[in-house]
């Protein structure tokens, strides 16, 4: 599906996903774009919306939109986090990632940045008694 990454990474972010979700009550998602048209931050808000990101209880979830061929990450925080860990967070990680981008450690800026967001979610949304999955944890493709 991706010529950046292998299946076995693939499923590798989904348990580093997986990983982070269970220290809070955040949600995580991967969204792999390989539309070369459009205006990457618009399109990145539409699949924020369509994977209904924008309805968690805490609003809390955050969104990692890639497009590989484009070498563009937008990162999506909805309101709930980005008021507790503000722009400063987001851009750090941004330039992490993209800096792994450039050296072809698509994999493993990924997964990093994943699981340094769920240890951001764990500080500002700990688990309260249930904590239900509220978005899937696949990566999901346009």
């Amino acid at each position: 599906m991706s010529n950046f990454l292998t299946n076995k990474e693939m499923a590798s972010l989904v348990e580093a996903i997986q990983t982070a979700e269970n220290q809070s009550s955040g949600e995580i998602r991967i969204h792999i774009d390989s539309n070369t048209e459009s205006n990457n931050a618009e399109m990145a808000f539409d699949v924020f919306k369509t994977l209904c990101m924008d309805k968690t209880a805490e609003r809390n979830a955050v969104l990692f939109h890639v497009n590989f061929e484009k070498k563009y990450l937008t990162i999506i925080g909805d309101e709930g986090i980005h008021k507790k860990v503000q722009q400063r967070f987001w851009d750090k990680m941004h330039d992490y990632v993209t800096s792994e981008f450039a050296k072809g450690k698509f994999y493993e800026g990924l997964k990093s940045a994943v699981l340094e967001t769920g240890i951001e979610l764990k500080k500002h949304f700990p688990i309260n008694g249930d904590n239900p999955n509220e978005l899937p944890n696949e990566i999901s493709f346009s």
